[in-house]
């Protein structure tokens, strides 16, 4: 039994707090391509950074695509705010256009008849207009 106790207590120890040495990479040596002037870089691999058992990449792209999808809402919203007020600009811009070209048809009808008619006439297209909007 003498031996057996000697023999523990000549082993050496591992203590935990004495960190292990390890030995320093090799060199990268001559690379294959022949383009040395070139910086070493590592391996693609795009797996390596992913947990296999977490759903935190999984809940990071649902959260991305939830705001993706409230800015494409925002976005839709603001265009069509601008298209509601360019169709108004626009049909602004037409309903004058309209009323310039239909005072012009006047005058030139007032040089060619009498005031009293082409007045008579001007009520009535805007009673025919007025009639047609409703229908």
């Amino acid at each position: 039994m003498a031996g057996t106790a000697s023999s523990t207590l000549n082993t050496p120890t591992t203590d935990s707090t004495t960190p292990e040495k390890q030995p320093p990479p090799p060199p990268p040596g001559q690379r294959k391509n022949g383009k040395s002037w070139h910086p070493p870089r590592a391996a693609f691999r795009p797996l390596s950074n992913r947990t296999t058992h977490s759903h935190s990449s999984y809940r990071k792209r649902i959260s991305l695509a939830q705001t993706a999808q409230a800015t494409k809402t925002l976005e839709r919203e603001m265009k069509a705010e601008r298209a509601v007020e360019r169709d108004r600009r626009v049909q602004a811009i037409k309903d004058r256009r309209k009323a310039r070209e239909e005072k012009e048809r006047f005058e030139r009808m007032g040089e060619k008849m009498h005031a009293r008619i082409v007045e008579r006439r001007r009520r009535r297209e805007g009673r025919r207009r007025k009639g047609n909007k409703v229908l």
